[in-house]
């Protein structure tokens, strides 16, 4: 079992980190919210005074962070202070550019390095079935496959430095592409009268289908698990969506990709947060095209 730091106990870093406890690693945190904190605590972290302290003779440091200037931020103030040979992973969400600058910042330091994004929101957080895409070189990713396995149900190795994240925003601007589809589709089959279970019963089993749909159906009764039975209560926020797709769009822009239905989707979601619906989840963009304000079933 390896001894870890994990930075930052948010609503995905704290599951990650009690998965982590309860598969025998000895781990200790640090965020800058105390009731984090307390909430790690009580999942068997150790909590730390600071992030400096939490990496005193650790193994392996694992970041989930906001955005690619506080990976950054971290990984210069802490790189050069962890035990040489330290494995660092970071599971943020994040632009391909930062994440090559972090590896870089690591290896200048004598330790390895791994980007692994991850897919499947507090949920699989919690459940420990997260998707994580990898990239990094083979000694890193093999050195860090049996940590993640304790909070994964599926690794991806995508390829070197960036590759995770370069797949995590190609993948999240289909998701929220398809996601806009699929609600239009519910709108439009609400004003011909037709059920959503019915169209529902049609498209999960025919061409429309999609986890968009399956998975996380935007209407309430198809999917009792999905978001759209909880008041639209994530989940997955329409904020955080919009951050993908943003940085799909920025990645688009810096390599010439043309990405048009990505490009509308990210202004479909900015127009949602703008009308207060940042903290709903992501599928309650449904009531944004049915022309209502906030989310409601």
């Amino acid at each position: 079992m390896a001894t870890i730091a994990f930075i930052g106990l948010g609503n995905m870093g704290n599951p990650m980190a009690a998965n982590l406890v309860k598969a025998g690693h000895a781990v200790t945190g640090y965020d800058l919210v105390a009731d984090n904190l307390r909430k790690a605590e009580s999942s068997g972290v150790s909590v730390a005074g600071s992030a400096h302290e939490a990496i005193a003779g650790t193994e392996i440091v694992v970041t989930m962070l906001p955005a690619g200037a506080h990976v950054i931020s971290v990984y210069e103030d802490l790189a050069p202070r962890a035990p040489k040979g330290t494995l660092f992973i970071d599971s943020s969400t994040i632009d391909v550019a930062s994440a090559r600058r972090a590896h870089e910042i690591a290896a200048a330091n004598g330790h390895l390095s791994v980007d692994a994004p991850v897919s499947g929101g507090v949920g699989g957080a919690e459940a420990g079935t997260l998707t994580f895409m990898a990239g990094g070189g083979e000694e890193a990713f093999a050195r860090a496959r049996p940590v993640l396995d304790a909070m994964a149900g599926k690794i991806v190795h995508c390829g070197d430095a960036g590759a995770g994240q370069a797949a995590k925003i190609c993948n999240n601007m289909i998701l929220g592409i398809s996601m806009i589809g699929v609600c239009e589709a519910f709108v439009l089959a609400e004003k011909l009268g037709l059920s959503h279970q019915a169209l529902f019963d049609v498209a999960s089993t025919s061409s429309g289908q999609c986890w968009s749909l399956t998975t996380y159906c935007p209407v309430p009764g198809p999917v009792p698990a999905s978001p759209a039975n909880r008041d639209y209560k994530p989940g997955f926020a329409a904020g955080l969506m919009l951050k993908d797709l943003r940085l799909a769009q920025e990645a688009a822009g810096s390599t010439g990709a043309a990405t048009p239905l990505g490009a509308e989707a990210a202004q479909l979601y900015a127009l949602f947060e703008a009308m207060g619906n940042g903290g709903a989840d992501f599928s309650g963009i449904i009531n944004f095209l049915r022309g209502k304000a906030a989310p409601s079933p």
